[in-house]
This record gives C-alpha cells, structure tokens and sequence, in this order.
C-alpha cells in the first residue's frame, strides 16, 4: 500500500492520540537507513527514540530472533521460566553499576521499568514518596505521568495525577538552573514536601531526555548519592534513554563513578524488541513478596534472545570505541556550526548523546522552537529523520545508530547544515 493509501486508513481506525503526525510509513530499514512504503529513502537519526543503537536489524540480532522463533515465543516466565531470562539477569547483573550484588527483573517497557522501580522502592523502605527532577521524562503511564517533570502533551487530558511524587529542579545553567541552586531546591523539597523520613526513592536521569539531553554535572550526582546515604532514601538512575552505549559508556552513570541502589534501563538493550529492566542490589531487589513482580509479556523468550546478541554485539563490534568517536565527530560538527550561525548555541552531551539549541541570539539564550520547527520540516523533506527535544522545544537531538556508515552520517549531517543555511538566509 502506498503512504496515502495508509494514512487513509490510520485517519479512519487509529486513535487521534496514539496517531503520529508524520504521513510516511516505514518499509523496510537497514542500519541507519529506512525506506517508506513509496520508496523514498531516509536516513535516520532518530533511531526510534534510541532505541536503536546497533542499528534497524542488525544481523546478529536477526538472527537469533529467528531461532528463538523455532523453539519458544512464549510461556509467561511466571508460569514455566526459560533460560533466556535468567541469561539476561545474569548479564545485567555483572555490567550494570549498582551498589554490590546486582539482581534483576524484567519488564516490557520502559515506563513499566519506573513503575516496579518505585513498587520496589517503597517495599525496601517501607516509605511512599518520590522526589523526580523538572524536565525529567519517565513514561506515559500514571505513576510515570506524575513523575515527569513536563505536562503537556503527557498530562494535559488524563486528570489528576497519582499522588506522592515531589519535584525538584534539574540543573542546567544555561537557562538559570545552577548546580547549587539545583541541591538547594531538592534540600527544600525534602524539608517543606517530601520529608526524609517518608521518601522511599530520588529517581533521576543522568542526562535528561525529553527534557533536553542536558548532563547532571558528576558533582550533581555525587551529592544526590550523598543525600541518598545521610536519608536511607534510594537512589533510582534512569537510563531509558542515555544507556546500552549512547554516551560511550555502556551506561551514563558511569562517567560519574556514582553506584545507585536501583537503574531502569529499556530502549537499545534490545534493538527494537519491546523489553526493559529494573537492576539494584540483592537486598533492594528481594524485598517484595513472592509473585509481586511481573507480568503476562514481560522478559519473553523472543526478546531476551534479542538482549543476548545486543550484547555480544557490543562485545564484539567496539560498540562503546565507536559511540565514543562518533561523539567527537558530532562535537566538533556542531562547534562548527555555533561559530558560523548566530542562532546555534550550547552543543551538549556525551558520548553519541548529543544536542544544541537553537535561540534568538548567543546572548539572551531565549528559545527559538519556531526555528526547530522549520530546521525539522526541511530535514524531513530532504530525506533525513529528526528529532527535537528540551523543555522550551527548542533543542535538535541526535539519535542516529553508533553502527551508521561514515558516508551516511555525512550526508545527513550535509542535510543539517543545507537547513540551517537557509534559516540564515531568512534572516
């Protein structure tokens, strides 16, 4: 069927809300490159909302899909388990950097990730609150809803939200949130909201998604880990979106040297196989009843042979060496761009996990999103896939898969530029 054929269908059968905007409908992809069902061709550099870090379809993943096809797709591991669940807890036990032994449970997503990290939270200290960040994004179900750090468009027709969670400011100095005032208004929090004693959890990302790929400084996540220790409160790092290599550690928190209690992880660990993780420590993870954890789907045969070959990919392919020089390539790209156009401004990240913001000028930093909104529909147009993000919708995020080719990056990076060029030309 053709796009039109297939938005013709989408406007007539599929929710307004769950509809993308987006009138082209995938294909076939490979790597860094998706076709539409008219056959044009696109690169990426969205990779499904990072979630596709060793690239659409990587042959090893393929691979073992298709094996697992041929002997169980499902038995709900509650019921009868299956080696590749206790295969994939035994390896995110020996890489994820929590605090001693490392146990694991596996969920379908990561909002389902957040939300047992807080029933588990609450089971470990007997304690019901939870202190998030602004900016912070967690997930699109209820709990995960009251835990983001943004309303719209995750909140705004849903209704009162559960209750429980508190707020805190993230630091980004670049709009007026330094790092002390950030310590300051989580200080606050737990004297005037959330009092220590009733605070299970403080759940952070270590670098901010949604919110604007903006990295909490090591010093920021040290001191949350010290408050964590002076309090009995846990410390839960997400990482969704910024783990499986995307900063050029397998996880972001490691650039820090911090160990959390609990981490969420979901998105690349699988390559597009929908399955998340909650990690922590053996005393954390084991503190909740028999069968009080789980799910019909979750960590399902198929999916977890997925997760296997993610990671030997990494093993074998240098996934992390390579998301490190991609990094640099898109540093020094995006350095360039900050000289030569006056709207380019804060080029951020870590790793492959990267950003920039586009504003009025260098000086007054005022968020320009009508300026994202034009360099995303040119990009569209030219063939390239991607993605805005950040509070003020005024930040481009770079998603594209570690794996992608020298020649593809540059030409999509070439689509960026030829767009930004004709902002300037618009004056």
């Amino acid at each position: 069927m053709s796009n039109q054929e297939l938005q013709q269908l989408k406007e007539k059968y599929v929710a307004a809300g769950a509809a993308s905007p987006n009138q082209q409908f995938a294909d076939h992809a490979l790597n860094a490159e998706v076709w539409d069902a008219d056959g044009k061709r696109m690169i990426d550099f969205a990779g499904g909302i990072g979630v596709l870090n060793i690239g659409h379809r990587h042959p090893k993943v393929v691979a073992a899909v298709k094996a697992q096809l041929d002997k169980v797709m499902h038995t709900c591991q509650t019921v009868m388990p299956y080696e590749g669940y206790v295969r994939v807890a035994q390896r995110l036990s020996e890489i994820t950097p929590v605090r001693g032994h490392a146990k694991v449970m596996l969920a379908n997503s990561g909002a389902e990730a957040l939300e047992n990290a807080v029933k588990i939270a609450r089971a470990a200290t007997g304690r019901t609150n939870v202190i998030c960040f602004d900016g912070g994004y967690h997930g699109r179900t209820f709990m995960t809803m009251a835990m983001n750090g943004k309303v719209n468009p995750y909140q705004g027709d849903f209704g009162p939200m559960p209750g429980n969670v508190y707020r805190a400011p993230y630091p980004v100095p670049y709009h007026g949130v330094t790092e002390e005032e950030a310590i300051r208004g989580l200080e606050m929090t737990l004297r005037t909201d959330s009092g220590p004693a009733d605070t299970a959890a403080i759940v952070l990302e270590p670098i901010i998604g949604e919110g604007g790929f903006y990295p909490a400084p090591a010093s920021f996540l040290k001191k949350i880990r010290e408050i964590c220790d002076k309090h009995d409160i846990l410390m839960v790092v997400d990482e969704v979106q910024s783990g499986f290599g995307r900063t050029g550690k397998m996880f972001a928190i490691e650039h820090s040297g911090v160990e959390p209690d609990m981490m969420t992880m979901a998105k690349s660990m699988a390559d597009g196989m929908p399955i998340s993780a909650v990690v922590g420590t053996d005393k954390v993870m084991d503190s909740s009843g028999p069968n009080s954890l789980g799910g019909t789907y979750t960590g399902s045969p198929v999916a977890c042979a997925a997760v296997l070959a993610v990671l030997d990919v990494f093993e074998e392919e240098d996934i992390l060496g390579k998301s490190q020089r991609l990094g640099e390539k898109l540093s020094e790209r995006f350095a360039r761009w900050q000289e030569t156009f006056p709207f380019v401004d804060n080029p951020r990240g870590l790793g492959a996990m990267v950003a920039f913001e586009l504003v009025d000028s260098k000086s007054s930093h005022k968020p320009r999103p009508d300026l994202v909104a034009e360099l995303l529909k040119y990009t569209k147009e030219n063939g390239l896939i991607l993605l805005s993000c950040g509070m003020h919708g005024n930040a481009v995020r770079f998603l594209m898969p570690i794996t992608i080719e020298d020649d593809v990056l540059e030409e999509g990076l070439a689509i960026v530029e030829e767009g930004l060029k004709t902002l300037a030309k618009k004056g």
